[in-house]
C-alpha cells in the first residue's frame, strides 16, 4: 500500500539523514520514478522534505522532525532487533514488512538508546547460513504469491484451495480447513484439517493456492505449540519407522540423535560408551545416519541393518582397493 511506503520511506530518511532516489527505491523496492512521485507527496501533505543537488546529494528532512517511543529500556530494544533478525518471517512471506516494522521501531527508539542497542545487535548473529563446518542451510523457497495466500487464508478464517505435490505422489488440488502456520529449522508448514481429519502441508510442496470465500471449519481458538506437539508425536509414531540399538562414543551423541526422530533409552556403558536406542523413519534413513557416523557409532540391532552397513562398507573398501 502506498501510506505504509510513504511511512517507511520518512523512517529510511529519519535515520540515514540523507539518501539519493536510488537509495530509497532499493530499499523500499520500487522504482525511482515512483520514489521520485512519494516526494512530490510527502511536500503536498506538509512533511519537510527537500532535495540537496550535486554528486552527495539526495533528499533529506528538515531537522527536528522526529518521534520517540518512551517506555523502552536498552534490554528491550535489544531485544527487538534481534527478533528482527529471525528467519520466520522470511518463510512465511513477511520479509519485506518486518523490514519495514523494524526500521520503525529503530527511528522510534529515544535518542540514547537508538545508538547503543542497533550496535549491540550487530554483535549478536542469530541461525547464520553455514555452521563451524561451513555446511550450509538448506533454505528453500516459497513463491510470494503462494505463501501470500496461504497466509490470508489463516487470518481470514476461510478455507483454502491448494494444488499439493504430496512424496511420490501425483500432485493434486485439495480443499482444507487452515489451522496455522509453523516454521522448523526454516521449513514452514500448513496445519490443516481435510474432511475433518489432522493434516500437514509442507509450504515447499504447496504448487499453487487459492483462497476461498467460504469460512473455514475450525475451533475459534486454538494451541499452535500443542497442536505442533501432537502431530511431531503422530509422525514419530506412525509410518514405517524401524527402532535401532546403537553403541557410540560421546562425542557424537550429538549428531546421532539430531539425525533420529525419537530417543527411546539412553544409558553409559562401563567403558563409558553411550548405548541407544533411537527410531528413524525408515530403514534408509537409519542406513544413512549410522553411515555418516562412521566407526563412531555400530549398530547392534536388528541384525538387517549390521549386513546392510558391513556390505557397504565391504563394496567401498573393494572399489578402493589396490589396483593392478
Amino acid at each position: 500500500m502506498r501510506a505504509d511506503r510513504l511511512v517507511s520511506l520518512v523512517l529510511l530518511l529519519r535515520q540515514h539523514g540523507r539518501l539519493s532516489a536510488t537509495a530509497l527505491a532499493r530499499e523500499l523496492e520500487v522504482s525511482t520514478r515512483t520514489v521520485l512521485r512519494d516526494i512530490e507527496a510527502l511536500s503536498a501533505a506538509g512533511v519537510p522534505v527537500y532535495a540537496e543537488r550535486g554528486r552527495h546529494g539526495g533528499f533529506a528532512l528538515l531537522p527536528g522532525f522526529q518521534t520517540e517511543l518512551t517506555g523502552l529500556n536498552h534490554d528491550e530494544a535489544l531485544a527487538l532487533l534481534v527478533a528482527g533478525s529471525r528467519r520466520g518471517a522470511q518463510t512465511f512471506g513477511l520479509g519485506s514488512a518486518l523490514a519495514s516494522a523494524m526500521r520503525k521501531v529503530v527511528d522510534a527508539l529515544p535518542a540514547s538508546y537508538r545508538a547503543t542497542a542497533a550496535g549491540a545487535a550487530r554483535r549478536l548473529l542469530i541461525d547464520p547460513d553455514t555452521d563451524l563446518l561451513s555446511r550450509r542451510r538448506v533454505v528453500e523457497e516459497v513463491p510470494d504469491a503462494i505463501v501470500a495466500e496461504v497466509r490470508r487464508a489463516v487470518f481470514a478464517g476461510h478455507k483454502l484451495r491448494i494444488h499439493y505435490a504430496a512424496v511420490d505422489q501425483t500432485p493434486k488440488w485439495r480443499t482444507v480447513d487452515p489451522i496455522g502456520l509453523v516454521t522448523v529449522r526454516d521449513q514452514g508448514y500448513l496445519l490443516a484439517t481435510r474432511s475433518g481429519a489432522d493434516r500437514t502441508y509442507r509450504l515447499t510442496r504447496v504448487l499453487a493456492a487459492e483462497e476461498l470465500a467460504e469460512p473455514a471449519q475450525r475451533p475459534d481458538r486454538v494451541d499452535m505449540d500443542r497442536a505442533w506437539q501432537e502431530r511431531s508425536t503422530r509422525f514419530r509414531t506412525g509410518g514405517d519407522q524401524v527402532t535401532v540399538v546403537v553403541r557410540m562414543t560421546p562425542a557424537r551423541r550429538d549428531d546421532l540423535v539430531g539425525t533420529a526422530l525419537a530417543v527411546l533409552a539412553e544409558e553409559a556403558d562401563a567403558d563409558g560408551q553411550l548405548r541407544l536406542e533411537v527410531t528413524f523413519q525408515d530403514s534408509r534413513h537409519a542406513e544413512w545416519a549410522l553411515w555418516h557416523l562412521g566407526t563412531a557409532a555400530e549398530a547392534l540391532d536388528p541384525r538387517w541393518l549390521r549386513d546392510l552397513l558391513r556390505d557397504r562398507a565391504a563394496a567401498i573398501a573393494s572399489h578402493y582397493g589396490v589396483s593392478s
